[in-house]
């Protein structure tokens, strides 16, 4: 695997937090430097404004935005209007009337935009699990013959799962192996590979992987590659039609935060639309849908894609929250999202090590998502803790606390008491109480 993935570190000059690279310039008078530090990049923060558009509580620090999104203003009167005018008043007719219809495309063309895609490529609807079922086996379905899928050994338990499922409905052997494996396997069995499906960022370490670069191994061995983009979506560049991908899927309801249960979403490369074989037809989906036929005749476009119908409030929602990207550039957010994610890391090592708190997020820029995963003893209590002081972030098992960082509503200076607070639930040990260590359903 190359180390060149298809983002890149921030000019320097560009960079909003130019002034934590000098951690011992002196600050304010018995100022802890790193304070400082956070205060300056505030300073030259061009994003601070956005804040503004997320309903946020106060004295929260919210870096579980890799997890769940905040509710971003403008969806409480969106859906309000969905429900009271649209449907309250204008009942079925809004079929029409307000082309609920017409709903999944044009959501699916706003998140082409931040996927690097042109229209006509994306659809949304339903889940994630959904939509990886749906891209394995059809990419699987595009080279009959192989006997091979590959996915990643430590991805995402549904890509596993879902791999696994795929490999049982068509024959196929299931192989697990890291992204840095790829090339080399192909080198040997590539002519058995049917297709390879990966995540674009780890979701345990944050690793960002090389899009291009393993997307062009894997179409060089003759197989079809499937991107997940849940950790990636939102938080870092992703240019699906330049490195000529071939399918992707992701969730909304992390960096996009169009809310919990969210729908999904799933890309076609235009070239493959006329050949791809979907394997869940439904009604929707078909070439002339109220025609009422009873045998499937796929849709020629993306709208082979749909399934049933779609649920048109959480969709109507999370077409309220891409409002929130209006204006923004994702190469700002990404430049942004790189210099917080420095910042942890500065802060771990200098404050964070003698607790034996381990980075385990990639410290080159170019290789991370928007997240840092920090090893320790005792992660799930430390957790909790945090949480019960107004920090929330989230634990990985076995041993790994969680933060993700979503530029558009956090500052420099919030992380910087986030991360305060984990050193002092370190140092006082108040994480040992017995009731962080009792394990709630969702961790």
């Amino acid at each position: 695997m190359t180390d060149s993935p298809t983002t890149t570190a921030p000019d320097a000059a560009q960079d909003p937090s130019a002034g934590l690279a000098a951690l011992a310039a002196p600050g304010a008078a018995g100022e802890d430097p790193l304070l400082s530090a956070a205060r300056l990049a505030d300073a030259g923060d061009e994003l601070a404004g956005l804040r503004e558009r997320f309903e946020l509580p106060d004295g929260v620090v919210y870096l579980d935005g890799n997890s769940l999104g905040p509710l971003p203003r403008v969806v409480l009167p969106a859906v309000t209007e969905l429900v009271r005018r649209q449907w309250g008043q204008d009942l079925i007719t809004s079929w029409n009337v307000h082309d609920w219809w017409g709903l999944p495309g044009r959501v699916g063309d706003q998140l082409a935009g931040l996927i690097g895609a042109a229209e006509g490529q994306v659809m949304c609807g339903d889940s994630t699990s959904v939509q990886l079922f749906q891209a394995m086996t059809a990419a699987c379905r595009l080279r009959p013959g192989r006997s091979t899928l590959l996915t990643d050994g430590v991805n995402f338990p549904s890509d596993q799962y879902l791999a696994d499922s795929v490999g049982q409905l068509l024959g196929l052997r299931v192989v697990r192996l890291h992204p840095s494996e790829l090339t080399a396997y192909l080198s040997e069995h590539g002519d058995q590979v049917a297709a390879v499906s990966f995540s674009l960022v780890d979701y345990r370490t944050g690793e960002l992987f090389d899009a291009a670069g393993l997307t062009r191994a894997t179409q060089a061995a003759g197989a079809v590659m499937v991107w997940d983009l849940c950790h990636a979506i939102g938080a870092l560049p992703v240019a699906l039609d330049e490195i000529g991908a071939d399918l992707a899927v992701g969730c909304t309801y992390k960096y996009l935060n169009g809310g919990p249960g969210s729908p999904a979403f799933i890309y076609i490369a235009h070239r493959h639309q006329r050949h791809v074989q979907l394997p869940l037809t439904g009604w929707n989906g078909h070439r002339e849908p109220f025609g009422l036929n009873g045998s499937y005749v796929p849709a020629e476009s993306i709208e082979q894609a749909r399934i049933g119908t779609p649920a048109l409030l959480s969709m109507a929602a999370l077409q309220a929250a891409l409002a929130a990207f209006d204006g923004v550039g994702i190469d700002r957010v990404r430049a942004k999202s790189l210099a917080l994610t420095q910042q942890v890391i500065e802060f771990a090592d200098q404050r964070l090590a003698r607790f034996g708190v381990e980075v385990v997020t990639p410290r080159r820029p170019e290789l991370r998502g928007s997240q840092v995963s920090l090893r320790m003893p005792e992660a799930y209590q430390v957790c909790q803790a945090l949480i019960e002081r107004g920090v929330i972030g989230d634990f990985r098992a076995p041993d790994l606390l969680r933060l993700g960082f979503t530029p558009m509503y956090l500052s420099f200076t919030e992380v910087h008491q986030g991360m305060l607070t984990l050193a002092e639930i370190l140092a006082d040990g108040s994480y040992r109480q017995p009731r962080f260590a009792q394990r709630a359903a969702v961790t």
